[in-house]
């Protein structure tokens, strides 16, 4: 497994990474089990939030004990804050640290952000920061969006450490730009949903592509032990881009080219009650996984409440790939009556 730098901040780390935003939907004591064998099979980063409820807190029970007193120094932690105040950001790292029992993070990042936040422009969250790091409780100041303008400007603008961006062979040239601004300014880049919500399903595949860069570390989202020693197998049997794999990621670049829901969610509460991050791309879902799964009675009243939408917009106004959401509903609610009538088959 070849390392990763992220950037000016010296951070080097094996090129698999752990998402703990899974783990919250766990069991604390199959979490620690996890968290534990994934450091033990050499994974030294791990990427959390405030926003993934207890995600913290199983962190803190895995690492909080003899590691973090004997290895602390070879172990990186990485959380985030929604924030838009600097109250609420001192609360939320001291939150954090508590919980995480570490006195200090890595990496701290503001979470999905819709603006480059600086120094002087009136908010006060980057001075917040700042003060952070000269007190010792965050070593590195990062950001993570979903918006490729902001993105940029934040990478260009030095202040931020490292970027955390959304990142895959289904990305376009405006996130390959950015790597490579990454590159230029020295600035570590994270790839998050390198599987793309799920769309990407052959592991190996994206393993070798993610393998073709040499300042991209993946964070992969890991809830259940066996797919976690898939990702271990890795660090020792790095997949190649071989042509078979070239070839098979180009036929998934052609079925997935244009626009498509990711599932990130953040269009998300919706005033009808439509499960939007999966109803918005419930076509190619039937289609990558197993069918059964998306057309139960369940999943049959969630689209059918596509019917409901109000338009209100409000959908396409947080979506952070400006998709038009209620059309995307609408074409795949269409495409789902078809697949349950027999008109088309999956």
């Amino acid at each position: 497994m070849k390392k990763i730098t992220l950037g000016r901040t010296g951070i080097t780390v094996p090129q698999n990474a752990f998402g703990a935003l899974p783990i919250q939907r766990i069991s604390k004591e199959d979490a620690v089990a996890i968290l534990r064998r994934a450091y033990e099979g050499g994974m030294r980063y791990f990427d959390t939030a405030r926003a993934y409820s207890d995600s913290e807190e199983k962190i803190g029970a895995a690492f909080g004990g003899d590691l973090f007193r004997n290895h602390r120094e070879d172990v990186y932690i990485a959380s985030k804050t929604m924030a838009k105040t600097p109250d609420g950001i001192r609360k939320d790292l001291d939150t954090s640290l508590t919980l995480l029992k570490t006195d200090y993070l890595d990496v701290y990042q503001l979470h999905c952000a819709d603006q480059c936040y600086a120094p002087g422009d009136g908010t006060g969250i980057y001075e917040c920061l700042l003060a952070a790091k000269e007190a010792g409780k965050i070593r590195h100041i990062s950001i993570t969006s979903h918006k490729i303008r902001v993105a940029m400007e934040a990478v260009e603008s030095g202040l931020y450490d490292t970027m955390q961006f959304p990142f895959s062979y289904l990305s376009s040239d405006k996130e390959l730009a950015l790597v490579e601004a990454c590159r230029r300014e020295n600035v570590g880049f994270i790839a998050m949903k390198g599987l793309a919500g799920g769309l990407i399903t052959r592991s190996e595949a994206i393993m070798a592509y993610m393998a073709t860069f040499d300042n991209v570390l993946p964070i992969w989202g890991i809830q259940k032990m066996s797919e976690l020693e898939e990702w271990l197998s890795y660090m020792d049997n790095t997949p190649e881009m071989t042509d078979d794999i070239r070839s098979f990621i180009a036929r998934e670049v052609k079925e997935l080219s244009g626009e498509f829901c990711r599932g990130c969610g953040y269009c998300m509460p919706c005033p009808q009650g439509i499960a939007i991050n999966n109803c918005a791309r419930m076509s190619l879902m039937l289609r990558r996984a197993p069918s059964k799964a998306w057309t139960t009675p369940h999943w049959q009243e969630e689209m059918k409440k596509i019917e409901s939408c109000i338009h209100c917009g409000r959908c396409a106004s947080r979506c952070p790939y400006e998709l038009n959401t209620p059309e995307l509903l609408a074409k795949n609610y269409e495409d789902y009556k078809k697949v349950l009538a027999g008109e088309v088959t999956v």
